[in-house]
């Protein structure tokens, strides 16, 4: 059963993991590597010559960054769609209590890309520690003005407008103003290494 099941899915793994494969930018031999699982054998995989082991499709969802169900899912016809409601979206707080980061990026960029909605009363402020050496930092306003500390230097952001800053040192993030303010954040950890 298992068998039959692994054959009649394997038409669309072929062709999902080579276009997974392919939107990383990975050779065959580098999806080898990070996977453990022979080149010759994807390449099988990709072309629907053979019937991999379960074993094998986990291997190539790990190394994808992709779970086994969307590997075996999605056909290249299929959108991308995954909603998290708002319950289910991680709140985190400033240490004052007047500052609320609400994590609305994707686990699975968390080391490279991360992604928040910030809100903060007046008076509230946002300390946060080094991230990596050559991360960045974007900041969108939409309601009302922060002002953004980074090593001494400071600058104001107001709704309309986008601050990037290095935060790969000490930072604060402060409400001077009188009304709440919003903003998206988007962090990228890895910035240095894309220039």
């Amino acid at each position: 059963m298992l068998e039959a099941g692994a054959l009649a899915l394997s038409g669309q793994l072929g062709a999902t993991v080579q276009r997974l494969r392919k939107a990383y930018n990975l050779s065959l031999s580098e999806l080898s590597q990070q996977s453990g699982v022979a080149k010759s054998i994807i390449s099988q995989i990709e072309r629907n010559e053979t019937n991999p082991t379960l074993a094998t499709i986990w291997r190539l969802a790990q190394a994808l960054d992709v779970s086994i169900e969307r590997v075996l899912q999605t056909t290249e016809e299929e959108p991308f769609l995954e909603k998290t409601s708002k319950a289910d979206t991680p709140i985190l707080v400033s240490n004052d209590g007047k500052c609320r980061l609400a994590i609305i990026g994707w686990i699975k960029t968390v080391e490279w890309l991360q992604c928040y909605e910030f809100a903060a009363d007046p008076g509230g402020a946002l300390e946060s520690d080094a991230h990596q050496r050559g991360a960045v930092e974007s900041l969108s306003v939409r309601e009302g003005e922060l002002e953004v500390e980074v090593a001494g230097a400071k600058s104001s952001v107001k709704a309309g407008e986008t601050l990037r800053y290095r935060c790969d040192r000490p930072h604060v993030i402060r409400n001077l103003g009188k009304t709440p303010a919003q903003a998206t954040m988007v962090c990228i950890l890895k910035a240095a290494v894309m220039e």
